[in-house]
């Protein structure tokens, strides 16, 4: 249980950001700020805004998980040592771009919806999940691949019975950060047409209502703190 306090915290901070996004509560904080009370969006309607939020950041996390994943296996192997600078490199130019910027040019090319959105957040995340599989394996002691190796594994029987679930947590917080920017990305994908809670946001900015506005962002927050509570619940339970 004790292991479990730190996402528990989370969770209940998730629940107190989500209970800040009721229409109630967020037109009363609205008006706290000096905004005259207007129109809100309905509890379902805001859910579901939630729940294909949350749908298009599993997915993407998803691919950047796979693609992260394998790339950091591949760029720690013997046979691929001279491409690791080479994969670094692509990783850090794909983070570096603005989500917001690749949105735009994707619109072109995969329309309006979700593709873009998944662009986005496969592009923004895999930088972290790479680098976080690159040094959860090489943290894997000699020892264990030397002993692994004396009783008659082979290299690829190493990787998958030592290396991987030795590194597992490793991979699995470098998962979380991906997740927790998942999150906050998605509410880009509004700006493409995605149904998400980006979309009350941007609602909210274009009919200058500030209630929309807070709903959206406190969802949003509520959801990453709720998605970064699931994962460290997992990771303690990887550890232990």
């Amino acid at each position: 249980m004790r292991r479990l306090r730190p996402a528990l915290g989370l969770a209940a901070a998730g629940l107190v950001l989500g209970a800040c996004a009721h229409p109630t509560v967020a037109s009363g904080l609205a008006a706290a700020l000096g905004e005259a009370p207007r129109r809100a969006l309905s509890p379902a309607h805001l859910s579901a805004l939630a729940l294909n939020h949350l749908a298009l950041a599993v997915s993407g996390l998803a691919l950047t998980a796979i693609l992260g994943i394998g790339l950091g296996i591949l760029a720690t192997r013997e046979a691929a040592a001279p491409l690791r600078g080479g994969i670094d490199a692509i990783a850090a130019a794909a983070q570096a771009v603005p989500p917001v910027v690749v949105v735009a040019l994707a619109l072109p090319v995969l329309g309006f919806g979700g593709p873009p959105t998944l662009l986005a957040l496969v592009l923004y995340g895999l930088m972290p999940v790479l680098r976080g599989t690159v040094s959860a394996i090489e943290g894997v002691s000699h020892e264990a691949r030397e002993a692994a190796e004396a009783i008659g594994l082979t290299r690829v029987q190493v990787l998958g019975r030592v290396e991987i679930p030795l590194a597992a947590p490793g991979i699995v917080e470098a998962v979380r950060t991906a997740l927790v920017l998942a999150v906050a990305t998605v509410a880009v994908g509004a700006l493409a047409g995605a149904p998400t809670l980006g979309t009350p946001v941007v609602a909210g900015l274009q009919n200058q209502n500030m209630v929309p506005m807070l709903q959206g962002t406190f969802a949003t927050a509520a959801l990453a703190f709720l998605c970064d509570a699931a994962m460290l619940a997992l990771l303690a339970l990887l550890r232990r």
